[in-house]
């Protein structure tokens, strides 16, 4: 049965299946950092839906591919895929806890440089990238553009200290987002622009922290975070939000 054709009384439509049914049948999406759990998660949940024409996942060897660290890949990427758009939805998936040189801070004695710059350019720089070229790939009318953040990230919300370079990557990362959604209401004024915290998910990412008994699916996730998205409106656009539609504070 299409999503156009009439259904009996009580039964389901496809468009009852759609995970984001509040954009157009046809809608097309943009995963970055689709090789992770999370942004793989992504992938297959939009792919599964069958009102989503088109779902392309992007990372460091994708094609085209696209690598946070290196600007130039990050504008030939979006310059590729500008005639495959415009796109109704973009997530950013992709982030890093540490790097190798070094785990999370828990003390100002373990700060070091290198560290610090590593970590802020996956998660603050290589978004604040994301959001310059791949914003104008935006749908007109209704779209949604969505970076992964983390409720350790909210400086209101931080009651327990550490994690130095991870809290400020990501709270640089929630001002960008916030000061993009200012700068493209003008123009586009139906789209949301918004910084996700999508619980504590079993990954590579988490798993020497939180080990692997802690945390649940990254399908279950994804599932909560695309309602969330679904629901928001562009009044809501800059806003802070839990996968379960809490919106968190600063």
């Amino acid at each position: 049965m299409s999503a156009k054709t009439p259904s009996l009384e009580g039964e389901p439509t496809v468009s009852d299946f759609s995970v984001l049914p509040s954009l157009p049948e046809g809608y097309r999406a943009l995963v970055i950092g689709a090789s992770g759990a999370i942004g793989n998660a992504f992938v297959e949940a939009l792919r599964a839906d069958p009102r989503c024409a088109q779902v392309i996942g992007l990372h460091r060897h994708s094609t085209p591919a696209l690598d946070l660290v290196d600007d130039a890949s990050v504008a030939q990427a979006a310059q590729q895929l500008k005639a495959l758009g415009p796109f109704q939805v973009i997530v950013h998936a992709a982030g890093v806890l540490h790097t190798a040189s070094g785990g999370p801070e828990k003390r100002l004695a373990q700060l070091n440089t290198t560290q610090m710059s590593e970590v802020f350019r996956i998660n603050t720089i290589g978004p604040a990238l994301v959001l310059a070229h791949f914003v104008p790939l935006l749908c007109r009318e209704r779209a949604v553009m969505a970076f992964l953040s983390a409720k350790v990230g909210s400086i209101g919300d931080n009651r327990l200290g550490g994690w130095y370079s991870y809290r400020a990557s990501k709270a640089g990362l929630n001002m960008l987002v916030k000061t993009a959604a200012i700068e493209v209401a003008r123009s586009q004024p139906q789209a949301v622009l918004v910084a996700l915290h999508p619980g504590t998910v079993t990954s590579a990412l988490s798993a020497p922290f939180n080990g692997a008994e802690i945390g649940r699916p990254a399908e279950h996730a994804v599932a909560d975070m695309l309602r969330v998205l679904d629901g928001l409106r562009p009044e809501q656009s800059g806003g802070f939000f839990a996968y379960d539609g809490q919106a968190l504070p600063w």
